[in-house]
Parts: structure tokens; C-alpha cells; sequence
């Protein structure tokens, strides 16, 4: 692989730019990149001409439009329209300038609000989605769909990777737009910094969540270009550490990296979402693949990059 040109798509976003680390700390030199305005991807022609003119051998295709259940209920209609057009430009591209291997991020929201836990690859399709995020969802679906189409028609080797809720450095803390985990730092962080007694919590906090350090991520889609081939793994294959916490566990974990000793307060009017989302990974353990990054360990990493980007000068210290 050392070879190759690896275009990742997205590469400054929370999954791109752990993919791009993951690469330069392997000692990849020939790493293809671009910004939201050198390409905007939405655009057939531009992606064409980009590939054209670079020559991608491989592309992890990491760029998306995403957002917490606030930003999905609220915007349903740009995040159908822009990851379709997306997902649909960059394979389209893939396959016409004969790209070896796709590597296509979907996420764990493409199954059945309802579906059995650990949720197994086969239970795509099989059910009702949630539907707070339900558009963002079916434009996933259908790319696993579209990379599963050109791999029968074309011969193709497009992989398409199922990855839980992630974390860690890159994320997006904005309050409107944020999932669960960073926007807990945020919370957490602000009321710990102007002397909050209470932490407020959307839902109840009986939901649990898997969730994933970006890191552990980016090495899966680094194992799969150099490991996988779309033979190997069927239309998808999940990314995840197989473990689930309740909301009100994860809320403890953050507080105690931001060094929070208030008391957590659930605000039952905002909706819980899925009552329960931990994805089944036995298939990528039994091709060599683990998540190697517990909780505990990685909230201080993402707590740390808060502080870097969003938090005031006054208030990046943390208590000893």
C-alpha cells in the first residue's frame, strides 16, 4: 500500500483526519487530500476532474454531512440530498478512473431502531430506522447499496464499513449539532467552569450506546485497504468495540475527565433516541481486527482537544 495514492475524502473532519494520521504514523507519503474549497464534492464535474487529474489508486471516503438528533430532525432534507449526491459522485469516480479499492463509512444508524442486540450485519432492511435520523440513514443504506451494485456490475472492490458512534479529537462541540458524547464534554465542561450545580442530560439516560475512540476507527480503515477485499465481508461489515454503556454511565465517565462534581439532571422532555445500539463485530475479530481503545482512556484525548479549539482561554485549565 505504500505505494498507492490515498485519496481521503473529508480529511478534516473527525473520521478523515484520524484516517490521515493513522496513515502518516504507517510512513504513507502519497496521501491525496483536499478542502471544501478546492472540491466541493456535491459537484459531479469537479470530482471527476479531481480524479482525473490525481489519480487515486485508493480512497477511503470519509466525507459526509453529520449531525446529532437535533441537527437530523431539524435538517432532513440537506443531509438525504447532500450525502446522496456525495457518496454517489465520489464511487461514480471510483469506478470510471479504476480506483483498486473504496473504502465507504457508513454508520450504525443504517439498522432497525428495533433491531436485536449486538445488532449483526444481516439485520440491514429488516425493520423501521429511528426517525430522528432516519434521512441521513437511508442515504447511508443506499450507499452500501450503490457500492454493492458496482462490485456486481463492474467487478469492483468497493468495501463498505459500518462504524459505531464515534469520538475523540476532531469532533464537532457545537451545541446544535453535536452527538452525545461531545456534547456532554461541552456541557460538562461549561458547567463546571461557571459553577453549575447540575449537569442537564437530554432523555432519560436509560439508553445505552457503544461508542468508539476515531483512532480505533481509522486503524480498521487502514486494516481493510491493506487486508479486505469486498468478497471477504458480504454488502457490510460493522466497526465497534461490542460494548455498550447507559447514557448516565457515559455522563459519569465524562465528568470525572473534566473533573465535574456536580449532579446529573435528565431532562425527559428531549427524545432518547434508540433505546439500545451495540453492534455485533465478531466478523472483523474473526478477520484480525480489535478495538484497542477503552472509554476511560479516550475521553481525556477528546477533553483535551475541546479545550484547544472551543473552550475560552480563562477556562482551558483543568482541576487537579
Amino acid at each position: 500500500m505504500t505505494e498507492d495514492n490515498i485519496y481521503v475524502a473529508g480529511h478534516r473532519g473527525l473520521v478523515g483526519s484520524a484516517v490521515v494520521r493513522q496513515l502518516q504514523r504507517l510512513g504513507h507519503e502519497r496521501i491525496v487530500t483536499a478542502s471544501r474549497q478546492e472540491l466541493d464534492l456535491t459537484v459531479q464535474a469537479d470530482v471527476g476532474a479531481f480524479f482525473a487529474a490525481h489519480r487515486p489508486t485508493q480512497v477511503v471516503l470519509a466525507a459526509a454531512k453529520v449531525g446529532g438528533i437535533l441537527a437530523n430532525s431539524d435538517l432532513p432534507a440537506d443531509f438525504i440530498r447532500s450525502n446522496l449526491e456525495i457518496q454517489n459522485n465520489v464511487i461514480e469516480a471510483c469506478y470510471r478512473y479504476g480506483v483498486r479499492k473504496l473504502v465507504f463509512l457508513g454508520s450504525s444508524c443504517i439498522y432497525p431502531k428495533f433491531a436485536p442486540q449486538p445488532i449483526p450485519e444481516s439485520a440491514l432492511l429488516t425493520g423501521l430506522l429511528e426517525p430522528t435520523n432516519e434521512a441521513y440513514a437511508i442515504a447511508k443504506i443506499a450507499g452500501i447499496k450503490t457500492c454493492a451494485a458496482y462490485n456486481r456490475q463492474y467487478g469492483t472492490n468497493f468495501l463498505s464499513l459500518m462504524p459505531t458512534n464515534l469520538y475523540g479529537p476532531g469532533d464537532n462541540y457545537d451545541p446544535r449539532g453535536s452527538h452525545v458524547l461531545p456534547a456532554l464534554i461541552r456541557r460538562a465542561h461549561e458547567a463546571r467552569v461557571t459553577g453549575q450545580s447540575d449537569l442537564v442530560v437530554w432523555g432519560s439516560g436509560t439508553p445505552r450506546r457503544e461508542l468508539m475512540h476515531v483512532d480505533d476507527l481509522a486503524s480498521a480503515c487502514v486494516f481493510a485497504l491493506e487486508r479486505l477485499d469486498a468478497s471477504d465481508i458480504g454488502e457490510c461489515i460493522n466497526v465497534g468495540t461490542g460494548i455498550d454503556l447507559t447514557i448516565r454511565e457515559i455522563a459519569e465517565t465524562v465528568m470525572d475527565a473534566v473533573g465535574y462534581r456536580g449532579r446529573i439532571v435528565f431532562d425527559t422532555s428531549k427524545p432518547d433516541g434508540t433505546p439500545r445500539k451495540v453492534l455485533d463485530v465478531s466478523a472483523l475479530r474473526r478477520h484480525g481486527w480489535n478495538a484497542r481503545i477503552a472509554l476511560v482512556d479516550g475521553i481525556p484525548s477528546a477533553y483535551q482537544d475541546f479545550l484547544a479549539r472551543y473552550a475560552q482561554p480563562h477556562a482551558r485549565s483543568r482541576p487537579a
